[in-house]
């Protein structure tokens, strides 16, 4: 094999089967959203967050249909790369929007691999020194990068062993939690002071944070049977059973903790829920399952950014370098993902990774929406008022949760907005430079 054959990227067609295609995205929603979220959403919104968690996916059902419309089209690895391409071409826009959602990933899988770490560390009593929590985490990260050099059997074979594990035990938690609660009754009339539009607003655009892992599936596009029929399919299934999942997981902690209590724990509230509910063995099955969703959410979520990140630099809208590994452009951009999810890991809290994961997801929806309404409407047979709609709830909920941001964290707005006006200057300059000089490793 010479050198140019090493390192083009190799995709298995065929090999990611309905359900395996399913459990990836549900690794992906199940592992980030209920288990860190919930703590999140009622501090924000009081014990209106379940309902934050149904208007969530109120949105994500309208945002979801562009994906589909774009991935029966024309499914491929790139999935949201190749989208906004098909919508913008060779522009800025596609490479800015793009790399968005490559970071917002990455800030997914950090933030899977910290709430691992929170609810690991439950086993042992806590952990008052803070180091850790993200010294599991990183491990976790680093498990998950082995397996991922394994190939897709592999990667498929434990995402849907992990996946059933943790669907049902979380609906076993759900179920018992409800069962054993004096009431399921949420008082919904008297939500404190956290109860206002604005905050609520802010709690429903993390809980989108809780379902965006539906988009992984795309970056699955063209290695999955019959993809112009499954992807589509795996996403509604995705999309529905966290519905169910999330909501009745939502009145089981309200039932059993009081929201004082939600948000005290609430990078672990599953946990602190069980314990009241069903005594000390309830804890420890609750950190087993979140171990097994958040394991099996960082497995899916490298898997999918990865491909991503290789799709962007076969298109040439991202530099790439070699650093003088071997192998091929996807084995590289596995190891860039790994060593930047790493990176925020270690160094940020899970608030602060989940604000700047759903900023940045956002505006990035906004503009998959868009490039369907203005230039792909007809290609993709799409009626023009979903996205429309599409785009104004993510205006809404974005609005929102800046809006709360900034009276509360205004520095991790001043990050994400650095760091946009950064990528999109680094990225002027590469594609200019490239049309220039047609040389990608520039």
């Amino acid at each position: 094999m010479t050198r140019d054959q090493d390192r083009t990227t190799r995709y298995q067609e065929g090999s990611l089967t309905l359900p395996g295609t399913v459990m990836l995205g549900t690794g992906v929603m199940i592992g980030a959203g209920i288990f860190a979220l919930t703590g999140q959403m009622a501090q924000m919104t009081g014990v209106l967050f379940p309902l934050a968690f149904l208007a969530a996916a109120v949105i994500v059902s309208f945002g979801a249909y562009s994906y589909i419309k774009i991935s029966n089209a024309w499914p491929s690895a790139g999935g949201i790369g190749m989208y906004l391409h098909k919508a913008y071409g060779n522009r800025l826009p596609t490479a800015f929007n793009a790399l968005l959602m490559y970071f917002s990933m990455v800030i997914a899988q950090s933030f899977l691999a910290r709430t691992f770490g929170s609810y690991t560390i439950q086993l042992f009593g806590g952990d008052e020194s803070g180091r850790m929590v993200p010294i599991l985490g990183v491990s976790l990260i680093l498990a998950a990068f082995f397996i991922n050099l394994l190939g897709n059997r592999m990667i498929q074979g434990v995402a849907s062993f992990i996946g059933v594990l943790k669907i049902g035990g979380i609906l076993i938690f759900g179920l018992v939690g409800v069962w054993v609660a004096d009431s399921i009754s949420v008082d919904f009339s008297a939500p404190g002071e956290a109860g206002t539009m604005g905050n609520f607003l802010g709690a429903t655009a993390l809980g989108i944070l809780a379902f965006k892992g539906f988009t992984t599936i795309t970056n699955s596009g063209s290695e999955v049977i019959d993809p112009k029929r499954n992807v589509g399919r795996a996403i509604i299934i995705s999309i529905a059973a966290c519905v169910v999942i999330y909501t009745l997981v939502g009145f089981a902690v309200a039932s059993n903790l009081s929201l004082a209590e939600i948000i005290e724990t609430q990078d672990y509230s599953l946990a602190a829920a069980a314990r009241p509910a069903l005594g000390e063995y309830a804890v420890w099955f609750t950190v087993a399952i979140a171990m097994m969703a958040t394991a099996g959410g960082i497995l899916a979520s490298i898997f999918a950014v990865s491909r991503m990140l290789a799709m962007l630099t076969e298109m040439k809208l991202v530099p790439h370098s070699h650093f003088g590994m071997p192998g091929s452009i996807q084995k590289h951009t596995l190891v860039y993902t790994v060593v930047l999810g790493l990176i925020l890991t270690a160094f940020f809290d899970l608030s602060r990774i989940a604000a700047l994961g759903i900023v940045f997801y956002l505006i990035m929806d906004i503009a998959i929406h868009w490039g369907v309404l203005r230039y792909l409407r007809e290609d993709v047979q799409a009626k023009a008022w979903v996205p429309a709609m599409a785009i104004l709830l993510d205006l809404l909920v974005l609005g929102g949760f800046v809006w709360v941001k900034l009276n509360t964290d205004p520095f991790v707005i001043g990050v994400a907005v650095v760091a946009m006006i950064a990528i999109s200057v680094a990225e002027q300059i590469f594609l200019k430079k490239f049309q220039e000089t047609g040389d990608r490793n520039v």
